[in-house]
């Protein structure tokens, strides 16, 4: 009889990742790399680098801290001989690791013969691109280069285990010119959303009754994203290790990538940044709702007081994905329902195109003495460039929604990124986020869900979707649809029950609101609890996995 020797199994000894989120705040794959950073450098101090584009020249990057004299010959190396330049630091979180931010502007010179290359050698059609796409791959260009140069300037080998992890189709290319010029590097590529998915669910097409039946490359035509998708799916079926966030992103790919993912890499998290101990946490928590009742009180010439229920969604705007409109319309629902006796304030923390902030309630804001009459339109913190097409206040229009007296649940909008010079709140979003009762995030398309996340993790209870990974996930540990009680509500969304899932928002806040003092605390103990299920200490060997997977991949191309 003959066995077969079981393949050993390895781990990385140097790892490159490339984002455009690289030092640059954006979205939520900012959160995955950054928090998941001091794992990563806790285990191979100093030999993790993260690469991304320099947009900073003209003014101080908060995030980075450069340094004049970190991997200084390198660096002077690569200007010289490798044609790429860029600047070394520290990126300013927990773990400091090395962060590479490249200047990608000169290599446009070079677009053509760049497009042409990623033509002959791997199909990617760029003939039709538009928008972020020139820019993305010139940068993904520079970054194939920047690994290249380090591993030949330090004289690495296969030996060493070098991996390469690029996120996100801005990133594919330079997975493709690794895996070219330095085979000897596995690769991985990370899709958090696929183009052609997003851009489904993002002009109104139903997603997911019909997935079986989409035809990506057709679609892609259709939706004018075929430069986009072309390098995206290039990238996933010729990086060593494909992976993804979520099983329900998972069949996005198997089914319009034409490509299953290797490996399901689920979005962990820290709580590093949650106040502690309890006293300190229950003191940031008194003064988020003393600020937000403050701001409340004075736009809407309100008195609501620390009994009313403070409920709020946020995330980028994308109106139907994240589901912003099913959000306003249970208030709606929940304004009308006779059931509801405690005072409800929703906000709606979503950044749009802002102007600046209102200037009427700046000047309001630091009177000592109240008016008690509301102020200009009273549910807006900040002026818009577009105020009248504005979907969050037409939607409030529509449903004739002016946050009145006699109105239970009361709305308010502010649209401005919460980074503690917004010119009303003037703190950061965690800093608001720990002062509310419940969270809603409604998500029609969302692969992970870093809100939600955000949100157990400052003891907040939180309504979500079974169309988001993490309310997937959230139902996974209780092996059934978790509730409330849980510190997760996860409500059951498909394309066609907006009714349905606007009710049970609506009754699930209700519900909420009748809890007594006991069974809320329970609630939010929970729901610290499902925050600690989803640290980077038990994800981590998810990427471990794909870590392994892609350097056994690299060793039978190289065999």
């Amino acid at each position: 009889m003959t066995f077969m020797a079981k393949k050993k199994t390895q781990e990385p000894h140097y790892i490159f990742e490339s984002s455009w989120e690289v030092c640059n705040k954006v979205g939520g794959i900012y959160t995955v790399l950054s928090t998941r950073a001091k794992t990563l450098q806790e285990k191979l101090s100093d030999k993790v680098f993260f690469i991304g584009p320099d947009f900073w020249k003209e003014k101080k990057n908060p995030l980075f801290k450069e340094s004049k004299t970190l991997l200084a010959q390198w660096k002077k190396s690569a200007a010289e001989y490798d044609g790429v330049s860029f600047r070394v630091g520290r990126w300013q979180i927990p773990g400091e690791p090395i962060a590479i931010l490249v200047d990608f502007q000169p290599f446009f010179e070079q677009k053509n013969d760049i497009f042409a290359w990623a033509w002959n050698h791997y199909q990617i059609n760029s003939l039709n691109a538009y928008g972020d796409y020139d820019e993305s791959l010139m940068f993904s260009w520079a970054a194939g280069k920047v690994v290249e140069s380090y591993y030949k300037f330090f004289g690495l080998s296969k030996e060493d285990n070098v991996v390469f992890q690029a996120h996100e189709w801005q990133t594919c290319l330079a997975a493709l010119y690794v895996k070219t010029y330095v085979p000897e590097v596995a690769t991985l590529f990370t899709t958090h959303a696929t183009t052609i998915g997003r851009s489904i669910a993002g002009n109104n097409k139903p997603l997911y009754d019909y997935l079986s039946a989409y035809n990506g490359d057709q679609m892609a035509s259709e939706l004018n994203v075929e430069a986009k998708h072309s390098v995206e799916k290039q990238a996933a079926w010729n990086v060593d290790c494909f992976t993804t966030v979520s099983e329900i992103t998972g069949k996005e790919c198997a089914e319009l990538l034409d490509k299953p993912a290797d490996e399901i890499l689920m979005n962990g998290f820290e709580n590093d940044f949650v106040p502690s101990p309890a006293e300190k946490f229950n003191e940031a928590r008194k003064a988020a709702r003393k600020l937000m009742l403050k701001v409340a009180n004075t736009l809407m010439g309100t008195d609501l007081d620390d009994d009313t229920i403070i409920v709020s969604t946020g995330g980028r705007y994308e109106y139907q994905n994240k589901g912003v409109n099913v959000y306003i319309d249970a208030m709606n629902r929940l304004r009308w329902d006779d059931r509801l006796e405690k005072n409800v304030l929703a906000f709606v923390m979503v950044p749009s195109w802002m102007k600046e902030a209102r200037e009427d309630l700046k000047t309001a804001l630091k009177s000592k003495k109240q008016s008690g009459e509301p102020i200009g339109d009273p549910r807006i913190t900040h002026v818009l460039n577009e105020q009248d097409s504005d979907k969050v206040l037409g939607q409030m229009n529509w449903l004739d929604m002016h946050n009145r007296p006699e109105d239970k649940v009361k709305v308010i909008f502010v649209p401005c990124y919460l980074d503690g010079r917004d010119g009303i709140f003037n703190q950061q979003y965690y800093d608001l986020l720990i002062g509310t009762d419940l969270t809603v995030f409604p998500s029609y398309y969302e692969p992970w869900g870093y809100t939600p996340t955000e949100s157990v993790a400052f003891h907040v209870p939180c309504i979500t979707t079974d169309l988001a990974g993490f309310g997937l996930w959230a139902n996974s540990l209780k092996g059934r649809y978790s509730e409330i009680e849980d510190g997760v509500k996860t409500i059951h969304r498909s394309d066609y029950n907006f009714d349905e899932v606007s009710n049970t928002i609506r009754d699930t806040i209700l519900h909420f609101s009748q809890m007594d003092k006991k069974q809320v605390n329970a609630a939010r103990k929970n729901a610290e609890k499902v925050a600690e299920k989803a640290l980077w200490k038990h994800f981590i060997k998810y990427y471990y996995e794909a870590y392994n997977k892609a350097l056994l991949k690299r060793d039978e191309r190289l065999a």
